[in-house]
């Protein structure tokens, strides 16, 4: 008989929640998943950095720690977003729970607010709206999705660049120096250890590799 109704019907109430749940926690491993990734780049990326710094090319140094900190800022982003879809999740256990009661689902502002915001990150962006529309028909959500992308400050991401070129150079001199300068003359034993053409590689690697997550 259960067969036939969901046959005819389509999948139960709790069916349906089970099915988003699922999607959610598989979204979620993903976003693990490329978190980790961003880490292991950014961590290379950093040890690059100092290696330029020390050699004095603050230039090549500073557009490497641009990518460093657009990393940081990446990784924020799906920090934030891995915890808005398990707040989705324990709303849709709420769910289940009323279907018990009233047997149906109930609208949820709290959900479409939530998916509202993660529709805008590209990772997630198509489940969340095959997901939105799914939950639209089901009646939990009515209004439709602002899918507006969020555009970074190239302004403020470029003084934050500046900072963190800038910290690895106060570090690498224990202090001495906090601002692009005679960086060889401070430390030339760094300097002499450090190949130009391996550095150089390096540098593009995981400029190329921090490009690629960044725009996946």
């Amino acid at each position: 008989m259960q067969t036939i109704n969901r046959f005819l019907y389509g999948p139960t109430a709790e069916e349906k929640v089970r099915a988003w749940q699922a999607k959610l926690r598989a979204e979620q491993r993903s976003l693990d998943r490329e978190m980790r990734q961003l880490d292991t780049a950014t961590g290379k990326a950093r040890v690059t950095v100092k290696q330029l710094a020390a050699k004095g090319d603050v230039k090549s140094a500073r557009i490497l720690a641009r990518e460093v900190v657009r990393s940081n800022k990446q990784k924020d982003r799906l920090s934030v977003s891995k915890a808005r879809l398990g707040s989705i999740g324990n709303q849709l256990q709420q769910q289940l729970a009323m279907i018990k009661v009233t047997g149906s689902l109930q609208k949820s502002t709290e959900i479409m607010k939530l998916s509202n915001a993660l529709v805008r990150l590209p990772q997630i962006s198509h489940t969340m709206r095959e997901m939105s529309m799914e939950m639209t028909k089901a009646g939990i959500m009515e209004e439709m999705l602002d899918d507006t992308l969020e555009l970074e400050d190239d302004q403020e991401l470029e003084e934050e660049a500046d900072a963190e070129v800038d910290k690895v150079l106060f570090d690498l001199t224990n202090g001495k120096l906090g601002q692009a300068g005679a960086v060889a003359d401070e430390i030339p034993s760094i300097q002499n250890d450090v190949d130009e053409e391996e550095t150089e590689r390096a540098m593009e690697q995981y400029r190329q590799q921090l490009n690629g997550l960044l725009s996946s």
